[in-house]
């Protein structure tokens, strides 16, 4: 008896959460935009792509995607891409070069060097920064460029750093630093409508306007060691689990749009005024790299990074290949998901085996059977926490950033990606999600049909907190 009365106990809360769920849902729940009347009332327009100068010709850019043709690449980029010129406000920007960044220690090595060669300013937006000893080793170099003449502003999400004492960002303020709190959770302290729903989730540093470093990584110790064998360990204090994460970065005129997009965030929050720099440097064509800057806002009426994304599934004609740490899909998203698997597309999905939310990993769990059943193949990460959010598509068409594949991701976050055309950087995009698989173990539908009534409990109590997870 004593062994079940915990059990019951757990039981009757999640029962109760739930009902608490619905209630909250049904008072206030948005709703996502439905993909195929929005496909519908969207008419056809002509791609544009942008260079360092402006926007190419009409005979420029059919140029630029015939030559993607030429390699092989499949209608996606025809079918996909007209929709997403007549949905999204940022161009296609030729002359790009993108490198990826595996987990905290490539990316804070990259993110140090840059720091370190700043000359003009430094705009750095993230969700958390923790007063550890890496956001002590990130306050030690921004210091001393702003010490130097470089002007650094940030931007930091309230909840996210809730843990954060005031008092390290009031030392980076007195040394001139511009630093703004994104949505305070003290309603004293906001600049406007007080919004605790809605997060900054974005982690972007761009450097004098020229080079842009953006994934899921926080400024946070968890990400110190690396999530493979002999990887280097910034703080060398042991962590309980090791993080899996992706960042890349960017170099070439699509760095622009990054920079946009922090410059808007700074004025939507109405931070004070931004000392005089060169935000918008002239920029060179770096490489070859086809690259879309996708913001999103919880003030928008739909997201493109959510929209782009259906796009995508549905245009797929060979693999989708999908890496997510929150996955708690809506409707409509498992219904594609499912469609392209069963019209023959390659469906894999790695997601984590273990994680910082107990709820929400139970909530994807519980989309697992039905996706099994269409033919997805779903892989759960072992030996590490897997935070990473990026896709690829017919080996042509990827993602890489901070947008979780869940309802507060597309409703109520401001998020960031970068979707990236060509076959180059999807074969390293390819590499890294083998090795990924290779690292996850596979969940076979008949041994998942096996799981038990209590997994089953679990699974529905924690799905009806979707829309809040």
């Amino acid at each position: 008896m004593k062994s079940t009365f915990p059990l019951r106990r757990l039981a009757l809360y999640l029962l109760l959460l739930a009902l608490l769920a619905s209630i909250a849902c049904l008072l206030s729940c948005r709703t996502l935009p439905d993909f195929q009347q929005t496909a519908e009332q969207t008419p056809q327009v002509q791609t544009r792509i942008q260079g360092r100068n402006g926007l190419l010709t009409a005979a420029k850019s059919e140029a630029i995607l015939e030559t993607l043709r030429r390699r092989g690449d499949t209608d996606i980029l025809d079918r996909h891409i007209a929709f997403e010129e007549a949905l999204l406000d940022t161009p296609l920007v030729t002359g790009n070069r993108v490198g990826l960044l595996l987990d905290g220690s490539a990316t804070y090595s990259a993110m140090f060097s840059a720091i370190e060669q700043a000359r003009d300013h430094i705009n750095l937006e993230t969700y958390i920064y923790e007063d550890d000893e890496v956001g002590q080793r990130f306050a030690a170099k921004l210091l001393e460029k702003q010490a130097q003449g470089v002007q650094v502003n940030l931007i930091y999400d309230s909840v996210g750093s809730l843990k954060t004492p005031r008092s390290f960002f009031e030392r980076l303020r007195a040394a001139g630093v511009r630093v703004l709190e994104f949505n305070p959770i003290n309603p004293l302290q906001t600049r406007g409508e007080w919004l605790l729903n809605n997060r900054d989730h974005r982690k972007l540093m761009v450097v004098d306007g020229r080079l842009a470093l953006l994934g899921g990584i926080n400024i946070s110790e968890v990400y110190s060691r690396g999530s493979r064998p002999f990887s280097f360990n910034l703080s060398r204090r042991r962590e309980p689990i090791p993080w899996r994460d992706t960042h890349i970065r960017i170099e070439g005129p699509v760095v622009a749009d990054f920079q946009r997009s922090f410059l808007d965030t700074w004025q939507r929050q109405a931070g004070e005024p931004l000392p005089p720099r060169d935000y918008f440097p002239p920029l060179p064509r770096q490489g070859n790299e086809l690259v879309r800057a996708l913001a999103s806002t919880s003030e928008q009426p739909h997201s493109p990074i959510y929209l782009t994304l259906l796009s995508a599934v549905q245009h797929a004609e060979q693999q989708i290949y999908l890496t997510n740490a929150y996955f708690v899909p809506d409707p409509q998203l498992v219904e594609m998901l499912c469609s392209a698997a069963r019209r023959g597309v390659d469906v894999r999905l790695i997601l984590p085996g273990s994680t910082d939310s107990w709820v929400t990993l139970q909530a994807g769990r519980a989309h697992y059977a039905t996706l099994l059943d269409a033919g997805v193949k779903i892989y759960e990460r072992r030996g590490a926490l897997l935070h990473a959010k990026y896709a690829v598509i017919d080996g042509v068409w990827s993602t890489v950033g901070s947008t979780n594949l869940d309802w507060r991701s597309f409703l109520h976050n401001d998020e960031l990606n970068a979707e990236v055309l060509g076959r180059d950087f999807a074969r390293q995009m390819l590499a890294m999600f083998a090795d990924d698989q290779a690292a996850s173990d596979r969940i076979e539908p008949a041994n998942w049909a096996r799981r038990s009534p209590w997994q089953r409990f679990k699974e529905w109590a924690s799905q009806l907190w979707s829309y809040w997870l």
